[in-house]
């Protein structure tokens, strides 16, 4: 794929990253200004390796996003983590995977090794993409969309999984809590010295409410601003503990407003339950990897988090 074409509303990679930092560049400039302007003949050293590891689910991998290297993860090249290494120039071990939970950062996942086995006293920063498998969004989703036929223009998906009074899937969020806690010790104690980002999801839905129920999102109408607001719930929930840890959280949800999953093709860095381009259903395209990378980029930018 060739990064530097893209359409009239889809700017290529370099320039997300560029839009992306703009907001804080007089931050840094003034943050920095005193260093740059006393630094000396910088071009002369060679600038130490940065080993970078990033870890995560499928929303860190890219499956079907060209190129796939490798086929058991689910893993591109065109990935958040491949991007923003490229940007930086840093040396990547990219071991996200398609399905992972906390579970498997911590212990195998089918053939493959425990994600946190790449970490180590080297490592310098980590990227961790974790949480929406524990909560089981794909199998909410098939839940959701199972239940629209029924009642396509109201609630169907937030009536079945509040009908003993209580939310489920909110309850579940907060079950997952301590899993985060405990992935975000386990990355310190493999890697003391690292600067750790937990990337949170971007947006899955439209951010007002209003839906686009239709054969490539059989989701009911009624149904997308639950959907919506419990995704914000686990992206605020990541946050917290995020804070909690010591480890900095970096908001993919708030950049990606309006490219949503019931956006034309084109706009949208989501794709839908039937996905048109390649990359899975209900996760980032191309262009939605592009942002992640993006908004990591603006947070270690902006100084979100310093070691």
């Amino acid at each position: 794929m060739d990064l530097n074409k893209q359409t009239k509303r889809s700017p290529g990679r370099r320039g997300l990253l560029r839009g992306a930092t703009v907001a804080c560049c007089a931050m840094a400039l003034s943050a920095a200004g005193a260093t740059a302007a006393s630094a000396s003949a910088p071009t002369a050293r060679t600038a130490p390796t940065v080993n970078y590891v990033a870890l995560g689910d499928s929303y860190a991998s890219g499956p079907g996003i060209p190129t796939q290297v490798d086929a058991t993860c689910a893993r591109s090249d065109q990935n958040y983590p491949s991007l923003l290494a490229a940007a930086r120039n840093w040396q990547v071990t990219d071991v996200s995977c398609s399905g992972a939970t906390t579970t498997a950062l911590a212990g195998p996942q089918g053939t493959q090794p425990p994600q946190l086995d790449a970490l180590g006293t080297d490592t310098d920063v980590v990227t961790l993409t974790i949480g929406g498998n524990d909560l089981g969004f794909s199998n909410n989703l098939a839940t959701c969309a199972g239940l629209t036929s029924k009642d396509p223009t109201g609630s169907p998906c937030q009536t079945f999984f509040t009908s003993d009074g209580t939310d489920r899937l909110a309850q579940r969020v907060d079950d997952i809590a301590p899993r985060i806690a405990a992935a975000l010790d386990a990355v310190r104690e493999r890697a003391p010295h690292a600067k750790v980002l937990m990337v949170g999801y971007p947006d899955l839905f439209p951010d007002d409410g209003v839906g686009c129920t239709s054969s490539a999102v059989p989701l009911a109408a009624g149904d997308f601003a639950y959907l919506r607001d419990t995704e914000k719930k686990l992206n605020a929930m990541i946050a917290d503990q995020a804070s909690a840890h010591g480890a900095g959280y970096v908001d993919t949800y708030t950049p990606t407003v309006g490219h949503d999953m019931c956006k034309p093709a084109g706009e949208r860095w989501i794709e839908p339950l039937a996905a048109t381009a390649p990359a899975a259903p209900a996760h980032p395209n191309a262009q939605g990897q592009q942002a992640m990378a993006a908004a990591v980029e603006q947070a270690l930018r902006c100084g979100a988090y310093r070691r």
